[in-house]
């Protein structure tokens, strides 16, 4: 480390430069192993050759030429096997020659030191890359000192005393700063939670086999009582409730997070971003960061932090303390080396409002993240499909591919929550989705979510007009993925389970009307498909970490244990009990699928048309959904209201996955050669479904299960998985056994995968040929680097 002064400054100024001399008096801090040096990668050294040779007369593939074809081994479908995957030959090609010899550089990471007005008046976070304050919920303005009052209840009526409803109505306590319903003062146990129907009088069914029905005008005083002869709530004492020495009413449950028991008797941790990452404590769904640390997730170092409590992202560093010292009140920025590996990307730390505060406020919660904890503070993973947001942020902001460097940045990564919009647009009125401008729909809440996000960043930072965006990803989870993005942003890279092309289904494939994109006026969205191919990526969905499938080792079972020949297990629509009404569910689709092949007699009683003894095509629950799955050689993967899980099901079951989706990708699939593991069937060929597939002969049903074997870790989530493992091992000094299975997992995950494919693009998207140019290290031979067309 060095320092020289150059100038009078005051005394307050020397005082932070001792403090900061002594925070940085070790320079090297070595806290990892030695990269292998590149000696070690020798044996791919002439994979990649420049295109300006005049000697060969070999394939290329832009820049590069293939030197030797078996360094790129070829599948029985032409896709190049990297890293167990079948690539698409091009990506393959690239990825083989290039992405395994890829080098460290010298990375400069701008450790921040801006202060903020106030400290945020304790009611916030300091960010100090821009001296920003980020709000605590229900606290607003430049140092958060401006209280919010959030109603639980809009404006009342004559006839609705509690206003319309919406999810945190509410006849008792509402707590302003979050819109959350509680029992309140004067009640034994104030701090229960009253969620929606639990404080309002339910009334019998209107007719036999019917639900019953909340009148959200009549509050029940009930729950209110001491009597223990009547169906109370606040003042039931849990001991004698399970007891049942007392009624109690049980549509009153504990759905909000922190709360654990029947009664909410058990405080427990609450649900946060990389739980904080060990710097901060989690309120209900916000990082209350310690002193030194902001970000999302407490991640990110201030000047006042240890650096010994680095992340590891950021180690080993030397860091410098630059000559210039402010005196206006900021302390002195520094500057940390560090030695990466691109692609780097840099994660935007917006405003709470598009992540922690929908995380905070969540009225239900299951909601949109991938786990909860119990009353012993133990990990428990939910089922939430769209919990795959949460887990790639996590990943992303603990990766060492991240960078504090904007400048040095190859992606730039937008995180805006949109399944927690979505599943929390009815939660409050403070959420707005009721403005005309909107019209009850979620969609359009949504895209005015990501407008604002954009128009954050194009104010707050200089990154976008470097390449009008291109650079940029943005993630779409819910249903029917990026059609409903912004016009703004639609020049980015779109991460989606939706993949729909709208070649052929060219407007909203939903059968839920809240969710409809198309009366959103092309004034705001554009005239974007929803998903293009030659920029955007379609990810699995999230997949609740299944230890007993991996003991069972369902994606490893051999040809002769699947005595079924084609699976699917489903919601089949309206010709089936408790089926969806709406004959636009799933596009049609399961509808012509049952209607051939069904194995479960409909309402009138008939099986599919060409319905076969080794076909299972059903809409009952399975006893063992996995185990079936596992039990067979093709299983249906089909859309339900926009995507649906199945392809991750068959996937991570070791299944042949079937698709019946026109025009619509699925994970990976502009990337990944499908040919070698999946089959597609058009619309069109579903009655000839069940002859397509039996023309294949053993052979090649034989090598794409083997295929299946190859890639199904590429469907898991398994590094946010470990991640957790790594806290609670932190937090509570053991590992579960999830953790411990999860942890041995060695082949390339979806973040591994991700990263691979943001790699290939990095090298391989035209445009980005003048800003390679400006890069003065890419850790690649210039051969590796540009595109020539």
């Amino acid at each position: 480390m060095w320092f020289k002064q150059k100038r009078m400054c005051s005394w307050s100024s020397v005082t932070i430069i001792a403090s900061i001399v002594t925070l940085v008096s070790v320079v090297h801090l070595f806290l990892y192993p030695v990269v292998p040096s590149l000696d070690y990668f020798r044996q791919y050294k002439n994979s990649c050759i420049p295109i300006n040779s005049t000697k060969s007369t070999q394939p290329t593939h832009n820049n590069i030429i293939i030197s030797n074809q078996t360094k790129f081994p070829l599948d029985l479908h032409n896709g190049v096997v990297y890293r167990g995957a079948p690539w698409k030959n091009q990506v393959g090609q690239w990825l083989a020659g290039c992405d395994s010899i890829t080098s460290p550089l010298k990375v400069i990471e701008h450790i921040g030191g801006k202060s903020c007005r106030n400290d945020c008046s304790g009611q916030g976070i300091c960010n100090r890359e821009l001296g920003q304050c980020r709000c605590f919920h229900g606290f607003t303005g430049e140092e958060c000192a401006e209280r919010q009052e959030l109603s639980c209840n809009y404006p009342r009526s004559k006839e609705k005393p509690f206003g319309h409803w919406v999810v945190s109505i509410c006849p008792a306590y509402c707590d302003t700063t979050r819109a959350m319903c509680f029992c309140g003062e004067g009640t034994k146990y104030p701090n229960r939670p009253v969620p929606e129907t639990c404080g309002f009088t339910i009334n019998p069914p209107s007719k036999p086999g019917g639900a019953p029905v909340t009148d959200f005008t009549k509050a029940d005083l009930d729950v209110f009582t001491t009597n223990g002869s009547k169906r109370g709530w606040c003042n039931v004492d849990p001991e004698e409730a399970y007891a049942s020495k007392v009624l109690f009413k049980e549509e009153c449950d504990c759905k909000y997070d922190g709360l654990w028991g029947r009664f909410c008797e058990v405080s427990v941790l609450s649900t946060c971003i990389n739980q904080c990452s060990g710097h901060g404590l989690c309120r209900g769904g916000f990082c209350q960061c310690d002193s030194g640390w902001f970000g999302t997730d407490c991640s990110v170092p201030s000047v006042l932090s240890s650096i010994r409590e680095w992340p590891l992202w950021l180690r080993p560093a030397q860091v410098t303390v630059p000559e210039n010292v402010n005196s206006n009140g900021n302390l002195i920025n520094l500057d940390a080396i560090v030695e990466k590996k691109r692609p780097l990307i840099y994660v935007y730390d917006l405003p709470p409002d598009f992540n922690s505060l929908l995380l905070e406020g969540r009225h239900f919660k299951l909601e949109c993240i991938n786990r909860i904890y119990d009353q012993r503070n133990a990990t428990v993973w939910t089922d939430q499909l769209y919990g795959a947001q949460m887990a790639l942020y996590e990943s992303m902001l603990a990766s060492p591919h991240r960078t504090l460097n904007g400048e040095e940045a190859d992606f730039f990564f937008v995180p805006v929550l949109d399944s927690c919009i979505i599943t929390r647009a009815d939660d409050a009125p403070h959420l707005s989705m009721q403005e005309h401008i909107h019209g009850g729909l979620r969609s359009s809440l949504t895209l005015e979510f990501y407008k604002k996000a954009y128009d954050h960043i194009i104010t707050q930072y200089p990154y976008w007009s470097r390449s009008a965006g291109k650079d940029h990803i943005w993630f779409f989870s819910w249903d029917e993925g990026a059609c409903y993005a912004p016009k703004e942003i639609w020049n980015s890279i779109m991460l989606v389970h939706w993949g729909n092309t709208n070649s052929k289904h060219n407007h909203s494939t939903t059968a839920y009307w809240g969710d409809n994109w198309d009366p959103i006026s092309s004034d705001r969205r554009g005239n974007h498909t929803c998903f293009d191919p030659d920029k955007d990526l379609v990810l699995p969905a999230w997949k609740r970490p299944d230890e007993g499938s991996l003991n069972a080792k369902h994606w490893s079972r051999v040809r002769e244990e699947r005595k079924t020949f084609f699976y699917f297990n489903g919601n089949l629509g309206p010709a089936y009990e408790n089926g969806r009404p709406e004959a636009t569910y799933s596009m049609g689709i399961r509808q012509k699928v049952a209607e051939e092949f069904g194995s479960t007699l409909n309402k009138e009683g008939k099986l599919g048309k060409q319905h076969a003894e080794d076909v299972i095509v059903t809409p009952l629950r399975a006893g063992n959904y996995h185990e079936e799955l596992a039990s067979s050689v093709f299983c249906g993967v089909m859309p339900g209201d926009g995507w649906s899980g199945r392809m991750e099901d068959s996937i991570l079951q070791g299944c042949i996955p079937v698709v019946i989706q026109d025009g619509i990708y699925l994970p990976y699939e502009n990337f990944l050669n499908y040919e070698s593991f999946a089959v597609r069937i058009r619309e069109d060929e579903i009655p000839n479904l069940l002859n397509i597939l039996r023309s294949f002969n053993e052979t090649e049903i034989e090598f794409k299960l083997e295929n299946v074997k190859k890639i199904w870790q590429r469907f898991l989530y398994r590094d946010s998985v470990v991640l957790e493992a790594e806290r609670q091992k932190a937090v509570r000094g053991s590992v579960e056994d999830w953790g411990l299975k999860f942890s041995q997992l060695k082949e390339d995950d979806v973040f591994a995968t991700f990263i691979q494919v943001l790699h290939y693009k990095l090298h391989n998207d035209t445009w980005r040929q003048q800003l390679i140019l400006q890069k003065k290290e890419f850790g690649l031979p210039k051969e590796c680097l540009i595109r020539r067309e």
